[in-house]
């Protein structure tokens, strides 16, 4: 049973699975944007974590035909989750977490880069010093293509990228340690492209802008501007994209290597296996697939491929649930799901109508960071993942539900 509403629109049809949860007045009027683009193709699938965001609305799955719309994948491109599960149970882990926490911190770099804002010990965003086994896998994987796409926008060699490989970032990035229902101890970690696809986004965003200028293409919201299929500008896009997204795979694999050498030296646990079950995806990129019959380019901004089968995973706020999940592969969403619980508010009016009082109330029995630089990822400035969770039913099924115990956040 099909559970999307249907949304009028100036263009294409809006099918949105928000039944129970809040749809902003914003997101709508920037889906409704979105829809009149010229190159969108079908229709527009809402998912029910949706807000409004830089360029598109976060939640959505953008269908294009013969073009690709650069602000709509965003900044972050590939950004997503890794998540493994071990053979440590709760009984296994100490009484208290903060060390288990720490090691995690020690081990990979977090928070800003440069000599701004806060800093803390390991609070500098990249490496001091590239480790060995991050530098051969930049030589192995990434170093060649991104040479080459360094002769062409020669914008994007002064970037931090190997010196962000393997490390977590900012804002909503995160790494957790977490309890699935049966007591079994996953590591779950979120994180993208870091600067480099922050880089890439920021000269391919400009380029498209230049090209509607100069083809004079009137849209209705210049985020909106696009590279159309057959130009240079269009081909190197797909291909630094494509790189990019290489990128925060990688990103993610390093981390979690970390993560799980990291625990592996916490006093007092058992040694333990950490690959029972794998999951690595993207929920922020552009992939080329076909649906009714087209070959399309299907931007998700905000949302997971939920192909039948498939495994993904839908974060929760940081204190309340996540899962894991399996795609029911239906049609009508282009095979996706969301990508967590949505926001509700700004991280501004966060700050604003929280306290750190509230911020310890909304994480107890979580090992994590309690203070006035975290109150933007507060529980209650994210939508309620149980209702994100039943207005998607017919996206995806449950297969772990996970409650997080330590949260080392950006």
């Amino acid at each position: 049973m099909t559970q999307y509403q249907s949304i009028e629109s100036p263009g294409v049809p809006i099918k949105a699975w928000t039944l129970g949860v809040q749809l902003e007045e914003s997101a709508l009027a920037q889906l409704k944007n979105t829809a009149a683009s010229p190159v969108i193709h079908g229709h527009l699938a809402v998912m029910p974590d949706c807000h409004w965001g830089m360029g598109a609305t976060i939640g959505s799955v953008i269908p294009t035909k013969n073009a690709v719309i650069p602000a709509a994948v965003g900044v972050d491109i590939g950004c997503g989750m890794a998540a493994v599960k071990t053979t440590l149970t709760a009984n296994d882990l100490p009484e208290s977490l903060r060390g288990m926490r720490m090691m995690i911190e020690h081990a990979v770099p977090h928070g800003r880069s440069g000599h701004g804002g806060r800093r803390r010990r390991r609070d500098v965003g990249s490496w001091a010093d590239v480790p060995v086994r991050v530098g051969n896998m930049w030589q192995e994987h990434l170093q060649t293509r991104f040479e080459s796409l360094c002769v062409r926008h020669g914008a994007l060699r002064n970037t931090n990228n190997i010196g962000h490989l393997g490390t977590l970032g900012t804002g909503n990035h995160f790494i957790e340690v977490c309890l699935d229902e049966s007591g079994s101890v996953w590591f779950m970690l979120h994180s993208g492209s870091r600067g480099v696809g922050n880089r890439i986004a920021t000269v391919f965003i400009e380029k498209a802008k230049q090209d509607m200028e100069a083809h004079q293409v009137q849209l209705p919201d210049q985020d909106l501007a696009y590279l159309a299929e057959g130009s240079t500008n269009y081909d190197d896009y797909i291909e630094a994209v494509e790189w990019a997204q290489d990128f925060a795979s990688l990103n993610r694999r390093l981390m979690m290597e970390a993560v799980i050498s990291a625990v592996q030296k916490v006093r007092g646990l058992p040694e333990f296996q950490a690959d029972l079950m794998a999951v690595n995806c993207h929920h922020n990129y552009v992939s080329q697939e076909q649906h009714f019959g087209e070959e399309l380019l299907i931007t998700r901004k905000g949302a997971v491929s939920a192909q039948r089968g498939q495994m993904g995973i839908i974060p929760g706020s940081m204190g309340a649930k996540s899962f894991i999940v399996r795609g029911l592969g239906n049609q009508e969403s282009y095979c996706s799901c969301s990508h967590g619980a949505g926001r509700v508010m700004s991280r501004t009016r966060a700050k604003k109508d929280f306290t750190v009082e509230d911020q310890i109330r909304a994480t107890e029995g979580v090992e994590c960071r309690k203070d006035a630089h975290v109150i933007d990822e507060i529980p209650m400035a994210y939508k309620d993942i149980e209702a994100v969770m039943e207005a998607q039913s017919d996206l995806v099924e449950i297969v772990h539900t996970l409650k997080q115990v330590v949260c080392v956040k950006g």
